[in-house]
């Protein structure tokens, strides 16, 4: 959320408009009020925080994962609120890090705490302004190590990424190697003002490389993210200037919404995280797919809803089981061979299922067809058109 802050030197070598630095710029008092939204998580009532139009995206992400697992955290608020402002935010936070205090501290340990709280405690304003985050390409946890850091080791919530470079493009890991990516911008810099052809040649390559994933998420970043996060795992996801709530359910990575619009929407509360060009399914609380209002079809009769899940759960398996084909592991395929693969599932699924999905249709004959993925010849004008591009895509409504 809010303006990005180029980069040094960002301008001058033309990259991409968001690098990734968070700075929510400076807001008035009277913005500082958040839309709480109730939901029923694991059968309790619990509350999100909804993100406003430039609300502190790093704050609300960390509060909203520990009123998740508020029975770890002990974060709660009374059933009736319906907004909060920052301030309240920042108590509940203050709370919750003072409480990590250890138990029977030894004097050093003591020593180290107090230190962290002081660290912390100096930390914590920027978390409603916005937090200086500096990615590395090499690892999904993989960040230049920032005082702003200390608040997601106190209260052990994980921070991810998914910006990596393919170890299958020798030229690029040569270029980016471990480098941070304002260390990168740096590099580019200087490498296009040498006199050394090999060196301006490094410097167009990484420069390429931070060009075409713009996105700030790879195949490879995605298939290491979902191997890397646990089953079940709170964590905040950190992409394009903005930090969300993430979970790995059932092998599959989802951002928790929190956009303002879906206050009222209580089948949305999940969005899938599968593929780098930004489709993606909503879901309710239990991961079963919804209708995203507004989008087309949500006012068509919905269909079987076990078969969308099973068309959902068939296109996640499509791409993880991809990664493990001829025993390899997610390294082993690079963004390229992995597009052919999935281009040809998608042919062979398409012919495989064509008889199943004219069948289905006769049976659905007064309904709107099922938005899938095998969608037969002669489709009702108002349908939406079939991506040819080969992504992990799932059934959008």
């Amino acid at each position: 959320p809010g303006a990005p802050v180029p980069g040094p030197g960002a301008g001058a070598v033309g990259l991409p408009a968001e690098p990734p630095r968070a700075r929510t710029p400076s807001r008035e008092a009277e913005a500082d009020f958040y839309c709480v939204k109730w939901i029923t998580w694991k059968g309790e009532r619990t509350p999100v925080i909804m993100q406003s139009e430039n609300g502190p995206c790093p704050l609300l992400a960390i509060m909203n994962i520990l009123f998740l697992q508020w029975k770890a955290s002990g974060v709660k608020l009374p059933p009736q609120k319906e907004v909060i402002t920052a301030e309240e935010l920042m108590a509940h936070l203050g709370d919750c890090i003072l409480s990590t205090q250890p138990r029977e501290p030894s004097e050093g340990l003591q020593l180290n705490f107090q230190q962290n709280i002081n660290d912390t405690m100096t930390v914590l304003p920027k978390l409603s302004t916005g937090l200086d985050v500096n990615v590395r390409f090499t690892g999904v946890s993989d960040f230049e190590y920032t005082p702003e850091c200390i608040v997601f080791d106190l209260l052990n919530v994980p921070l991810y990424h998914g910006w990596l470079v393919d170890p299958q493009s020798p030229e690029v890991v040569q270029a980016v190697g471990k480098l941070s990516y304002n260390q990168l911008v740096e590099k580019i810099i200087t490498c296009k003002q040498a006199s050394d052809s090999s060196l301006v040649s490094e410097g167009l390559v990484a420069e390429q490389f931070l060009e075409s994933t713009a996105s700030q998420l790879t195949y490879h970043g995605l298939c290491e993210l979902t191997a890397a996060v646990r089953e079940g795992e709170l964590s905040v996801f950190f992409r394009n200037n903005h930090f969300s709530t993430m979970i790995k359910h059932k092998g599959h990575l989802y951002l928790l919404v929190t956009d303002q619009g879906f206050l009222q929407e209580e089948r949305v509360v999940w969005e899938s995280l599968h593929n780098v060009d930004g489709d993606s399914c909503f879901c309710d609380t239990d991961f079963h797919l919804s209708h995203a209002p507004g989008k087309e079809g949500a006012t068509a009769a919905p269909p079987d809803h076990r078969l969308q899940q099973r068309q959902v759960d068939q296109d996640y398996m499509i791409a993880l089981s991809l990664q493990q084909q001829q025993g390899q592991d997610p390294s082993a395929l690079s963004d390229l061979e992995l597009a052919r693969q999935l281009q040809q599932e998608e042919y062979h699924h398409h012919h495989h299922h064509h008889h199943q999905q004219q069948q289905q249709q006769q049976r659905q004959q007064q309904q709107v067809p099922a938005q899938g993925r095998a969608q037969p010849a002669g489709r009702p004008a108002g349908e939406r058109r079939q991506r040819q591009k080969p992504d992990l895509d799932c059934t959008l409504l």
